[in-house]
């Protein structure tokens, strides 16, 4: 057995995995941008106030509640609606993408590749300026599901949707 057969299921499995979690990170945008478009800055704030409060308490010197506070009071009217229009758009567009993909459209995979790569451009973008540990770790994440899409794409066809499996 080849080196490349051997890891192939393996491969595979971690194919579907990344699908599965697109799927439920465009979920989560949706909810996300739903929930910030009907939220006003005010609320928003006095929120990320009420949460930060207890940690800001014990360590004065916190990065991420005093970020988290800075972040909130510099949001102006425009920005959460700007904000959740863009997480609702991002969202319905990899659920778009997951659903032809998990149906077995062949389809789906350029696109797939070509909005993640969109995605990735963006992301590297926004870290040569503001670098960001969680924003990398999405970055890579989303080079791999390139990856694993392209080597998804380039096998025969499947017999069935990947619902089926």
């Amino acid at each position: 057995m080849a080196l490349h057969d051997r890891y192939a299921p393996l491969l595979h499995r971690a194919f579907l995995l990344g699908i599965w979690l697109k799927g439920i990170d465009g979920v989560l945008e949706v909810i996300g941008g739903g929930l910030l478009l009907v939220t006003r800055s005010a609320t928003l704030n006095r929120l990320v106030l009420a949460l930060t409060q207890h940690e800001l308490i014990e360590d004065p010197h916190d990065w991420l509640a005093t970020m988290l506070r800075q972040t909130a009071a510099h949001l102006s009217v425009r920005t959460p609606l700007l904000g959740s229009l863009y997480l609702i758009a991002h969202g319905i567009v990899k659920l778009g993408i997951v659903v032809g993909v998990w149906r077995g459209y062949r389809w789906a995979y350029p696109i797939a590749i070509g909005f993640l790569i969109l995605f990735i451009s963006y992301q590297l973008y926004r870290l040569s300026y503001q670098p960001s540990l969680g924003l990398l770790l999405l970055t890579m994440f989303d080079s791999v599901i390139v990856g694993l899409t392209w080597r998804e794409y380039r096998q025969p066809p499947h017999i069935g949707a990947l619902l089926a499996e």
